[in-house]
């Protein structure tokens, strides 16, 4: 059984805010030096595509149709999608940079959203047992 279309709606939303984030100009993005200190774009970066990656698990999960195999591809196409993006900031933004730090930032928040899957998946199948 698949999912219904009406759950994948926060996903579609929630990739067409980071699209629009990471699109925007440079000198839209304000500068605070000391969340340089703590490097808050990486986990800017790594919550967005965590939650992208999450977001797109979830109807899968609800419906009881998640795979291990499922949830490590979209992981990897949500990855794939942030390295994506850094190039689009590269040839395409306005005053944006490319950085393999983004990237790796993006990907560990999908492996995280990966590993938070699978226990929101195995939640849901115990729910379902008990019932």
């Amino acid at each position: 059984m698949k999912p219904k279309f009406v759950l994948f709606i926060p996903a579609i939303v929630w990739v067409i805010i980071v699209t629009v984030l990471l699109v925007l100009p440079g000198p839209d993005i304000p500068e605070i030096s000391f969340l340089d200190l703590i490097y808050f774009d990486k986990w800017v970066h790594a919550g967005l595509f965590g939650g992208m990656t999450f977001l797109f698990s979830f109807p899968f999960i609800k419906n009881l149709t998640a795979t291990k195999k499922l949830l490590i591809y979209i992981a990897i196409v949500c990855a794939l999608y942030g390295a994506i993006m850094e190039y689009v900031q590269k040839y395409f933004a306005f005053e944006r940079d490319f950085d393999y730090w983004d990237m790796a930032a993006d990907t560990v928040g999908c492996i995280i959203a990966y590993f938070f899957s699978i226990a929101v998946k195995k939640y849901f199948e115990r729910k379902n047992e008990a019932v």
